[in-house]
């Protein structure tokens, strides 16, 4: 198999495995560098940018990637990560880093910059598709980008997994850095902000860790929420915030939830936290579901026909099995060398997608619970109701994850159509069905047969 095929395979199975904000930050700008048989294996060398990505992929997706490979070749794969960085591509539009005489130099110094504040070169706003589920967070990320550290700090930005959350973020770094590479700018997961946090102190070294936070001009941390409940973490937090505000440092944070719905937060933070602008990033509608996935297919080099994305929108709501349908088609498209057809595809869907059966009628919501009532013979009011009966509660986590699942429901349209529940409990509703659909094959045969009913 061709190298650039088998690592578009490998990728489209990482974008299901991975969250978006890892796939993107660690994956998005790997490739095969070479391919090589030795007896009855294989030797694959993987190319990422940074010695910093070398040692993060092999210490944590090594083993994944290998075991991925074998699958797709059938043999056994030694995979090596080598770093090899081409130049980037800069912002679309020009600034004032486009004022260097020297082409060659202001692309290594860009790509340089980006690479030091670990931001994706695809994150940009021209590659940001907007829509009125994510309107004002864009607004207010490109007035941030504009003036950081003087409106909305800090911009705290919320919403589902895939919502654009990382992307707009990063976005807001890398036109930053189109101004002026020399700005200070670091971007990072709440993870690895504790696991340098326990490194420092274990080797007795805090003050590298406080110059290294404290001294940036623009702060942007992925999945803030998972710091809570930690307490060494949520002080030296603390003292970075402050520390950054007194230096007017722009910080810009990601959650999946509101400030005042995070357990185990310090109030002190929580309210430093709300002192700034909160933004909550909806799940995107199908239009933008459609923009996203002809962007993304422009970004491969492939020219989707407006229809397949439609085609394509209308049964995967999840962002990240979006990309990673769009992914499949193009890698089949070239391994079969096929045109990039509505008939493909429709044909591919079909294939590939056991659990996204095209549907003949329209699903409302009203229908579906409709439908998952009678499943589980129990009335209306009981369904939308408060009491949590056991044999209630079941098929009322089943129609929420389904209206979440095939409508693509808000969270908080979800939650009014039970009677007012709040955003959490509905979150926890659908992550409950979702994890029993992978463990339970009692209850993926349920949806299945709820599903047909819907059809």
């Amino acid at each position: 198999m061709d190298k650039d095929k088998l690592w578009q395979q490998a990728l489209g199975q990482l974008q299901i495995e991975l969250t978006r904000s890892n796939y993107s930050l660690w994956f998005g700008k790997t490739f095969i560098k070479s391919l090589q048989k030795i007896n009855d294996r294989q030797l694959v060398e993987v190319a990422c940018q940074s010695s910093y990505a070398k040692n993060r992929l092999e210490n944590q997706y090594l083993g994944q990637v290998s075991q991925i490979l074998d699958k797709l070749t059938g043999v056994k794969n030694e995979v090596r990560f080598v770093v090899f960085a081409p130049a980037l591509k800069l912002e679309e539009k020009p600034g004032p880093l486009f004022s260097y005489d020297d082409a060659s130099e202001k692309k290594e110094l860009f790509q340089s910059a980006l690479a030091r504040a670990r931001l994706n070169s695809d994150f940009t706003f021209s590659n940001f598709a907007v829509a009125s589920t994510n309107e004002m967070a864009y607004a207010a990320a490109t007035t941030v980008a504009k003036q950081p550290g003087k409106s909305y700090n800090p911009l705290f930005l919320y919403g589902g997994v895939g919502v654009g959350k990382t992307h707009l973020m990063q976005a807001i770094g890398i036109s930053v850095l189109t101004k002026n590479p020399l700005a200070s700018i670091l971007y990072v997961t709440s993870e690895e902000f504790m696991n340098e946090i326990i490194i420092a102190i274990r080797s007795k070294n805090t003050q590298n860790f406080k110059r290294k936070y404290r001294g940036v001009k623009l702060l942007l941390i992925d999945d803030i929420q998972f710091i809570a409940g930690k307490d060494t973490v949520q002080e030296e937090f603390f003292h970075t915030f402050n520390a950054l505000k007194l230096t007017a440092g722009q910080m810009v944070m990601t959650s999946d939830r509101l400030p005042e719905q995070i357990d185990n937060l310090e109030d002190r933070l929580r309210s430093r936290f709300e002192g700034g602008l909160t933004i909550d990033i909806q799940e995107p509608n199908f239009e933008l579901r459609t923009a996203i996935l002809l962007i993304k297919a422009k970004q491969m080099g492939e020219n989707l026909p407006i229809e397949a994305a439609k085609l394509i929108s209308q049964k995967i709501t999840s962002t990240r099995k979006l990309e990673g349908m769009l992914v499949r088609i193009i890698s089949e498209k070239g391994y079969n060398r096929k045109e990039l057809d509505l008939e493909l595809v429709k044909k591919i869907l079909e294939k590939t997608t056991g659990e996204i059966k095209l549907s003949k009628t329209k699903v409302t919501p009203d229908r579906i619970i409709r439908t998952v009532a009678d499943f589980y013979q129990i009335r209306l009011p009981q369904i939308k109701g408060a009491r949590r009966l056991k044999h209630i509660v079941l098929p009322r986590q089943m129609a929420i994850y389904i209206l979440r699942s095939e409508l693509g429901l808000p969270f908080a349209e979800i939650g009014r159509i039970f009677g007012g529940k709040d955003h959490t409990t509905i979150m926890h509703s659908n992550e409950k069905i979702k994890l029993l659909a992978d463990s339970s094959a009692q209850i993926k045969e349920e949806l299945a047969n709820i599903r047909k009913r819907l059809v």
